[in-house]
């Protein structure tokens, strides 16, 4: 397999920003009436949207306002702004892929506000400059919607593509598109790979290990 192109996730591959969002949604949500922690908020929404943890909460029993989507992601675009860890070794991994001359992009769930904010402060902004998708343009991992379009305004067919994500909807995204995925698990605990058929690692070395870069 050559490898022509490589897809990112953004929240837990390119930036360490789940935590910070964890706590807020939790504080969030507790003071709307429905008492979480952060690990539950990242046990039952990590890769998913704002909108899916709005339904969800709702259902839960949650009183949100007609505006809690644009309240909430006001209060966590002001945290992000502080800075964030970005993942080690992910910037050595995109210098390779530049030196081997394979290209890349973002697929994330999130906004393209968020991933600006979230991205800036490390420059990492600047290395995926117009070639950042999110699930609020196009369909929403798990859905294949935005590798599919990726791939298309690269032309780059899938079996040269690879997927590196972290949660299940981008493995299951990727399997849908063909295209094979790196589970980001950098606890080691491979169990949320499930059968998704991504293949577990453990740090962005092991990635440019496998692509021989």
């Amino acid at each position: 397999m050559t490898v022509e192109l490589v897809i990112f996730d953004c929240d837990g591959v390119l930036v360490d920003s789940e935590p910070t969002s964890d706590q807020i949604l939790a504080a969030n949500l507790t003071r709307h009436g429905l008492p979480i922690s952060p690990h539950e908020i990242h046990t039952l929404f990590a890769g998913g949207t704002i909108h899916g943890v709005g339904e969800e909460a709702t259902r839960r029993g949650a009183n949100l306002s007609p505006d809690w989507v644009d309240t909430t992601y006001a209060e966590i675009f002001a945290e992000l702004r502080k800075g964030v860890p970005v993942i080690p070794g992910v910037i050595d991994l995109i210098h390779a892929l530049d030196r081997a001359g394979i290209k890349r992009a973002i697929a994330s769930n999130g906004p393209i506000a968020k991933m600006e904010i979230s991205l800036n402060p490390s420059g990492l902004l600047t290395l995926f400059q117009d070639r950042i998708y999110s699930g609020h343009d196009h369909r929403p991992k798990p859905a294949p919607d935005m590798l599919q379009r990726i791939m298309a305004d690269m032309g780059i067919a899938p079996e040269h593509t690879v997927m590196i994500d972290d949660m299940p909807a981008g493995f299951n995204a990727a399997r849908a598109a063909g295209v094979r995925c790196f589970g980001y698990v950098a606890d080691g605990d491979p169990a949320r790979i499930g059968d998704t058929g991504a293949e577990p690692v453990t740090s962005m070395a092991q990635i440019a290990q496998a692509l021989q870069l």
